[in-house]
């Protein structure tokens, strides 16, 4: 009779398993129709987009834990009766082992994309440095956590000694290092708070100029202009010392010259004759056509002064016309990138499918070659069973330089090369001139090939692409290069009226923009100052000017 009701029980519970085992795989199927389906669904109507990327990052890892807790959860409740211990720590595993990767997924798709996107608002160096950093570091030390809660909790193993051993060598690691982790955290609040970017001039305390080469996390790496030397100062020091950004707001640097005019003379016509100098100058900005115009009328120098005028006059003419023609061709790619977009937000009403794909790569192709750059499939050829035909997996999709004159990359590297042949560079600034320019192409192709891996594969991205159109669109706006504005162009303002021993001037002050005052070992704008003061003497000195000051600063 007793071995009779051991085996009862014994049906019983395996029958009551069998109920638990079929419910829970009931349950995962309807909450994969919800999670994949349903959710989804109602997701990509939402105009913002986190919650179809955190859906897309959880959906497996919540069906996973509902399995794993279910499973665990039905043999914890039969452990007494049936010697399965090893199986509810192997649940146990997969339940910590699933977590830490959601959590870590969590933190790299959706925590890290929007700080980039701050980022590329904010103009901050997180996009640089500190994110890749992040990316990297933290994913790492969360799988180290999940296997040290692995091995406690699963595997019932003491880690305290472990911890406190641990614990001495960090701190006596620490003492040991802790200049290093000074400059280390100091480079982290410069990354954060980004007073300054690659290619921006600033002034130092002792007032000599440098231009950055290198935002590292540890030290900052400083061209000086007036030592023709690199230089690379710790962070924990730069960031005490007090430091002025001639970049920043925009990047380029503005001028002022002092001016005075004899009252007695036509003062109208004197500052418009000023205005047309300062524009013909090929160094400064403003409208290019008027640039042109201007330029055949000023600066004809030819050993009047004792130098001649006239190559430099050449020069600028071939600088003016090169980058007219970048301006245009980033004119088109701008109106083609702002169409896309247009398809995009249309495409994606619903969800990308396939003929939507295949026409957003057919589009994205066309800018492609605008750019100058030509997608490279990687394939390879691999072997999943042995009764198996060859398949061919993509690998990856690198983007590779056309090399057409055309395309925008040519046309840049066609304008800085004629800048280089200008009579005025010196030779430092064959280094600086082609570091600036082809640092921006690379970013622009780093950019480009992550918007074109997007397009590419847009399932976990489907609701972004057109946001990162946009930011692609205002990053050659702001960051490749600024295009020439009406604000660009010199203005010439009367400051005030003096007197001196019975004579009356007007004081005028002219502000301008220097094209790149990083040139000429950071003394270009002051060239150009003096350029403008000679051709202004050349003009009016008989007709309007008692007085001339000979100081241009910035």
């Amino acid at each position: 009779m007793l071995n009779l009701a051991v085996l009862t029980l014994d049906f019983k519970q395996i029958f009551s398993i069998f109920l638990r085992l079929s419910a829970t795989i009931a349950g995962a199927a309807l909450l994969y129709l919800f999670l994949f389906f349903v959710l989804r669904s109602l997701f990509r109507k939402l105009e913002r987009d986190i919650a179809l990327v955190t859906l897309n990052v959880s959906a497996y890892p919540v069906l996973v834990l509902f399995v794993l807790g279910s499973f665990r959860l039905t043999f914890l409740e039969f452990s007494s009766n049936l010697p399965i211990a090893w199986l509810e720590r192997l649940l146990t595993s997969g339940i910590v082992l699933t977590v830490t990767y959601w959590v870590s997924q969590i933190f790299t798709q959706v925590v890290i994309y929007y700080l980039k996107d701050y980022a590329q608002e904010s103009e901050v160096m997180w996009d640089d440095v500190l994110l890749p950093l992040l990316e990297g570091a933290v994913p790492i030390l969360l799988f180290l956590l999940g296997g040290t809660i692995l091995l406690q909790v699963a595997f019932d193993i003491d880690l305290t000694g472990a911890w406190l051993t641990l614990g001495g060598a960090t701190f006596v690691i620490g003492f040991a290092v802790r200049d290093i982790l000074a400059n280390f955290f100091s480079g982290i609040v410069l990354l954060l708070d980004s007073p300054f970017q690659f290619g921006d001039m600033l002034r130092l305390e002792d007032g000599s100029l440098g231009i950055i080469t290198k935002i590292g996390v540890r030290v900052t790496g400083l061209y000086l202009t007036q030592d023709h030397a690199e230089i690379y100062i710790p962070n924990s020091v730069i960031q005490g010392k007090e430091i002025v950004n001639m970049s920043r707001p925009i990047e380029p640097i503005y001028y002022h010259l002092p001016l005075e005019i004899d009252a007695n003379t036509d003062v109208e016509n004197a500052i418009k004759i000023i205005k047309q100098i300062v524009q013909a100058h090929p160094d400064t900005l403003g409208n290019l056509d008027r640039k042109l115009e201007y330029l055949e009328n000023f600066f004809d120098w030819d050993e009047a002064y004792g130098e001649s005028f006239v190559e430099k006059k050449e020069n600028g003419r071939e600088r003016l016309i090169a980058e007219n023609e970048v301006n245009l061709k980033l004119e088109e790619i701008e109106q083609s990138l702002e169409v896309l977009t247009t398809t995009l937000q249309f495409a994606e009403k619903g969800g990308l499918d396939e003929d939507d794909i295949a026409t957003i790569q057919e589009e994205f192709n066309e800018i492609l070659e605008q750019i100058g750059l030509r997608a490279e499939t990687q394939h390879t050829q691999q072997k999943s069973l042995p009764f198996m035909k060859l398949k061919t997996a993509l690998l990856a999709v690198q983007l590779e330089e056309t090399q057409v004159d055309e395309s925008l990359i040519g046309l840049v590297r066609a304008w800085y090369r004629i800048w280089l042949r200008d009579p005025n560079i010196v030779d430092q600034d064959q280094y600086v001139l082609p570091s600036i320019w082809e640092y921006k192409i690379k970013v622009l192709t780093r950019r480009t090939q992550r918007l074109y891996q997007s397009i590419l594969n847009p399932t976990d991205q489907e609701t972004r692409i057109d946001d990162q159109v946009r930011d692609l669109v205002k990053w050659l706006r702001d960051r490749f290069k600024q295009a020439r504005s009406q604000w660009h162009d010199p203005k010439v303002r009367i400051k005030s009226i003096s007197h001196d021993e019975g004579f009356c001037y007007v004081q005028v002050l002219l502000n301008y923009y220097v094209d790149d005052a990083r040139l000429e070992d950071a003394e270009r704008g002051l060239r150009v100052g003096s350029d403008i003061h000679r051709e202004i003497l050349r003009h009016l000195k008989e007709k309007c000017f008692s007085h001339l000051t000979e100081h241009c600063y910035s």
